[in-house]
C-alpha cells in the first residue's frame, strides 16, 4: 500500500459521468451562491433537489421564506448564520456545525449572518419520498465538536451523515444518505463505498484531485462530479497542497417531482394545494400570519 492509501475493496469503482463548475449567481439579499445542483442544466439528481456553495457579507443573506416537502442541510464552512423560524426555534450555526431541517408540512424561517465578515457554507436540499413530505418540521442539529472526525494514512473525514471508517454519525436520514467531508493529505488515496444502488457526487472546495480513473485530469474548486454506477469512489492527491471535497450520496426515489422554487410535492394538484395552503396560513402554515423573524422586525423604519 503507498503511503496516504485509505483502502477497502472495490469491484466496480464510480467513473465520473458530467462535470459542472458551479458559477456565482444572486439569490436571497444579496448573498452569493454557487448552484451545481437544481440549476438549468441539472434540475434534479434524484433524491437531491438543490446543491449550493454560498457566501454572504454584510447584511445579504436569506429573510423569511417558507419550505415544504424536503429536508434542507446546512453545513457551516466560515463565520456563522443565525436561524429562525415561526415556531420560535432559534439559534446560530457556527463554523464546522451542521443544521438537518425537515420542513414536511411546512416551515418559515430566515437564515442571516452573524456578526461582521464574510460568512461561507453549503447547503443541500433533499427530496423527501410522498408518505414522509406532510410529517411535523424537525431539527437535529450538532455543533463542530460532536461531529466525528476520523483520521487513517492521510485521509480524514468528517461524518455528518451516513458511516465511513467504522463511525457512524447519528443524524437520521429519512431519505437515506451519506454525507462525508473529506481532507486528503499530499499523494494520498480514498477508498470510500457507496451503496450500489444510490446516485451520488463529489463537490470540490480546496486543491485539486483525481477522482474515479488515476489518469484523469485533476479538478479544483467549486466542480461537481456526478459518478456513474458502481460500488464506490476512488480518488487521489497527486499535488503538493492539501485537498478537501465532500462526497453525498442517496437513495433514489423514483417518485415523480412537483416544485415551484421551496415547495416540493409529487403531482401539480399538491402543489397548488400547497400554495393555497401558504397564502391563507392553513394546513401547517398557521404560525406564518403574524410572523416576522426578528432580523427582518430590526430592520423596519
Amino acid at each position: 500500500m503507498s503511503r496516504g492509501e485509505h483502502s477497502c475493496e472495490l469491484q466496480r469503482p464510480r467513473q465520473v459521468v458530467r462535470k459542472f463548475l458551479a458559477r456565482p449567481q444572486h439569490e436571497g439579499v444579496g448573498a452569493v451562491v454557487r448552484r451545481s445542483i437544481g440549476r438549468f442544466e441539472l434540475r434534479y439528481f434524484d433524491p437531491f433537489l438543490a446543491f449550493d456553495e454560498f457566501s454572504i457579507t454584510g447584511s445579504a443573506g436569506f429573510p423569511d421564506h417558507p419550505h415544504r416537502g424536503f429536508e434542507t442541510v446546512t453545513y457551516i464552512l466560515q463565520g456563522a448564520i443565525m436561524h429562525e423560524d415561526f415556531a420560535g426555534h432559534k439559534g446560530t450555526i457556527k463554523a464546522g456545525d451542521l443544521q438537518w431541517m425537515t420542513a414536511g408540512k411546512g416551515i418559515v424561517h430566515s437564515e442571516m449572518p452573524a456578526g461582521q465578515g464574510t460568512h461561507k457554507g453549503l447547503q443541500l436540499w433533499v427530496n423527501l419520498s410522498s408518505q414522509n413530505k406532510m410529517i411535523e418540521p424537525k431539527y437535529q442539529e450538532m455543533q463542530s465538536k460532536d461531529i466525528a472526525t476520523v483520521s487513517r494514512d492521510g485521509v480524514e473525514v468528517r461524518v455528518i451523515a451516513g458511516e465511513c471508517m467504522g463511525v457512524k454519525s447519528p443524524i437520521r436520514t429519512r431519505t437515506p444518505t451519506m454525507y462525508l467531508d473529506f481532507t486528503l493529505s499530499p499523494s494520498s488515496r480514498l477508498r470510500q463505498p457507496v451503496p450500489p444502488t444510490w446516485n451520488s457526487f463529489v463537490y470540490v472546495l480546496e486543491g485539486e484531485g483525481v477522482f474515479g480513473r488515476e489518469g484523469s485530469s485533476p479538478v479544483g474548486p467549486h466542480n461537481l462530479l456526478l459518478l456513474g454506477h458502481g460500488d464506490g469512489l476512488e480518488a487521489w492527491n497527486k499535488s503538493g497542497k492539501l485537498l478537501r471535497f465532500v462526497v453525498v450520496g442517496g437513495e433514489s426515489l423514483e417518485e415523480p417531482v412537483a416544485q415551484l422554487g421551496p415547495f416540493v410535492m409529487n403531482t401539480e394538484e399538491e402543489l397548488d394545494r400547497t400554495i393555497q395552503d401558504y397564502e391563507l396560513h392553513i394546513n401547517g402554515f398557521e404560525k406564518a400570519r403574524y410572523w416576522r423573524s426578528e432580523a427582518m422586525v430590526r430592520q423596519d423604519p
